[in-house]
């Protein structure tokens, strides 16, 4: 069966990465801090195991290097899990909507089979990485921190624009070099989707700012609305909890 998007398949996929957050905060609740940070720990590697996939499977390095917002959330996952570091933490609050959105968009392995090796290794990882940084917080293992929304921003507009500068110089060189992909065209990078959009969402804000890099800082708001209300209704609770 093909996964789809908006397709029964995906609708229940959507509701069981749902399942799976539930799941294992009722199982590691009343488990020890040792028992949490080994399986949590154990499963924050999965989005790694799925980059050196990537790297080995497609003969094709240059396409799939760690540069995603996904992929830059595996390698920083582990290490919030393992330190309870709380800027790491709450960074990944944002960092991990790239993985909501790369589950709800799945457009570039829409046709891949249920199951498959295509399916497993970005299905299973981006769950992880959607519900293990919530998972910090409910299991009280890092704490909520509006005033780390400046280094939050400020780390990912660092990343994005690094990325950017990284994609023109890896393209430029397969250019220049004429390094092949597997179908005998030229390589061109587009980490972080800086140089173009690549789904729907990114395209509507490629038709208000027509320009590579400066289109995706209309993704700051949405940025800044995500963090609002997560902040703002962890405020709320924390006061009727007080009172």
């Amino acid at each position: 069966m093909i996964w789809g998007t908006f397709s029964p398949a995906h609708i229940i996929s959507l509701i069981f990465a749902a399942l799976v957050g539930f799941g294992l905060h009722f199982l590691l609740k009343h488990r020890s801090d040792r028992t949490q940070t080994i399986v949590l720990g154990i499963l924050s590697f999965s989005g790694i195991i799925a980059i050196i996939y990537n790297l080995l499977a497609w003969n094709s390095p240059l396409e799939y290097l760690p540069f995603h917002l996904c992929s830059l959330g595996a390698v920083v996952l582990p290490i919030a899990v393992f330190t309870k570091n709380k800027v790491l933490s709450n960074l990944l609050l944002l960092w991990s909507l790239g993985s909501y959105m790369a589950l709800l968009l799945n457009y570039a392995v829409a046709e891949a089979e249920l199951f498959s090796p295509v399916f497993c290794f970005f299905y299973f990882p981006h769950v992880l990485e959607c519900v293990i940084p919530i998972l910090l917080f409910t299991l009280k293992r890092s704490s909520l921190d509006a005033r780390c929304t400046l280094s939050t921003v400020l780390i990912t507009f660092t990343a994005f624009t690094v990325i950017h500068f990284i994609n023109l110089g890896l393209n430029a060189y397969c250019m220049n070099n004429e390094i092949l992909d597997y179908a005998g065209n030229i390589i061109q990078v587009n980490y972080m989707y800086s140089i173009v959009p690549e789904n729907p969402l990114l395209a509507l804000f490629y038709s208000i700012v027509p320009y590579p890099y400066w289109y995706m800082l209309l993704c700051l708001p949405v940025a800044a609305v995500y963090l609002g209300v997560i902040y703002g209704v962890h405020g709320m609770v924390k006061k009727v909890k007080s009172k």
